[in-house]
């Protein structure tokens, strides 16, 4: 089967045809570091995580690099604030940012670059866009692309030079001089107080966008096969970046692919509107299995909703998940062979541009078939849902409970049924009592009693 993914350059699905035969090389926007991680960072992480884990479980080879902007207006206003520099205060959000996406389940790339370490790159690009015609410097303010060398500029956001030129209704800057509105920087000329990097154009930073064409390039070469981020990063990020990597003379990504935005409580999360959640707070207040449910059960390219409605319904569902697989211990039943025909309806859903709702369905559809197979007392049908549940759990980076252990309370359980053997209930009750006070939550099985901390 042949995985499809939405390209929004052509705006429809595509089969997925790589570079290289049996591998994929993708490039996923990572954030700019001047704060704490929100959702939406989280989202597009997971993401490429969950791109990445189904693409191995197929049998491709993956190089996923995501980058971290380390240097950026925000960051300059933000250290200058502070009173700090910007290299101490995008250390400490990069570190941040990491942290909590491990917390959340989402695995490291195998490259993550920062943009500051691939300053000489950058100027080689800008090199190449001037020898080409395509970028020109303004002096005293630093070097520019002309969106009018790229014939197709804007066809990214399906739009033409002229309707991108009438909607951001911008004028020629006449301190800046630039040639058409919509040029951008490639090359800022510096400014006193801001880092600066020493260039053939004098000293200055790069600008936004060819950050991104110098790191994917570098890391993944010519040609590399997907380009990702949020649908905010279309444009004008996206399509700069594919201008100044075509212009100067570089196959950019075979494909784009862009996960959609979040709403929180039925409206667009912005802090404006005061719904703003970052990723530690949701961390906290759900737990990063539940987050993660929620956010496959809606696909990556359409609109999240966020609500204390969706979180519970979430929780349910890892509840259901865990029962599960306590039932089975508690039952003895092992992991032996895996249903390969539900894999290959989860393979159908997940080759349908990571069709994680119906993947997901699948995933409950064979709870189900394995809780009535041990009801009717069915163990190796029932070891066969259990073998595959966790199995197709694991693609989607759902981490099964695990079984606690804790010498004093398995003692206290021992404890326990040795005075409901005797017939001594009033101490097995205070004994039950006296755990739920600990939140330590005790399931009588036919094997025995399952305990796990609520």
């Amino acid at each position: 089967m042949v995985m499809q993914i939405f390209d929004t350059m052509q705006n429809r699905l595509v089969d997925l045809d790589t570079r290289d035969p049996n591998h994929v090389s993708i490039y996923a926007c990572g954030p700019t570091v001047y704060d704490v991680p929100h959702l939406g960072h989280a989202r597009t992480a997971l993401t490429y995580d969950l791109l990445k884990r189904f693409l191995l479980w197929s049998g491709y080879s993956v190089t996923l690099a995501s980058n971290i902007t380390d240097i950026d207006d925000k960051i300059i206003e933000r250290s200058a604030r502070e009173g700090i520099s910007e290299t101490e205060l995008s250390s400490t959000y990069t570190k941040i940012y990491i942290d909590q996406l491990r917390e959340f389940g989402v695995e490291d790339p195998d490259f993550r670059p920062l943009a500051t370490e691939y300053v000489d790159e950058m100027l080689d690009i800008i090199t190449q866009l001037i020898d080409q015609g395509a970028a020109y410097e303004i002096k005293g303010h630093g070097v520019y692309f002309d969106v009018n060398t790229l014939a197709d500029y804007g066809a990214l956001a399906g739009r033409t030079v002229n309707e991108l030129r009438e909607s951001a209704q911008a004028r020629v800057s006449s301190e800046e001089d630039k040639q058409d509105p919509l040029d951008f920087a490639l090359w800022k000329a510096a400014k006193p107080g801001e880092p600066t990097w020493d260039s053939p154009w004098g000293p200055g930073r790069p600008g936004w966008h060819i950050e991104c064409v110098a790191m994917s390039l570098h890391l993944l070469g010519d040609d590399f096969d997907i380009h990702g981020g949020g649908s905010d990063l279309a444009f004008p990020h996206h399509e700069n970046e594919r201008a100044e990597s075509e212009a100067s003379g570089h196959s950019f990504a075979r494909y784009w692919m862009h996960s959609a935005m979040l709403n929180v409580d039925g409206e667009k999360m912005a802090k404006s509107l005061g719904n703003f959640r970052t990723l530690g707070d949701a961390l906290t207040q759900y737990g990063p299995r539940p987050l993660r449910l929620a956010m496959l059960q809606a696909h990556y390219r359409s609109i999240m909703e966020l609500s204390d409605e969706t979180m519970m319904g979430a929780i349910g569902g890892i509840e259901r998940i865990d029962a599960f697989f306590r039932r089975m211990l508690g039952a003895n039943i092992e992991e032996l062979s895996s249903n390969n025909e539900v894999k290959e309806r989860f393979t159908s859903a997940m080759n349908n541009d990571l069709g994680t709702p119906d993947a997901l369905a699948i995933i409950f559809e064979t709870i189900n078939s394995g809780n009535a197979a041990l009801d009717k007392g069915h163990s190796e049908q029932a070891s066969i849902a259990l073998t595959t549940v966790s199995e197709l759990l694991a693609v989607l980076g759902l981490s099964r409970d695990t079984v606690d252990s804790d010498i004093e309370i398995d003692s206290l359980l021992s404890d326990r049924e040795e005075a409901r053997t005797k017939g001594d209930f009033a101490t097995a009750d205070r004994i039950r009592d006296m755990l739920k006070e600990r939140n330590i939550e005790i399931e009588d099985t036919a094997n025995g009693p399952i305990w796990r901390k609520l």
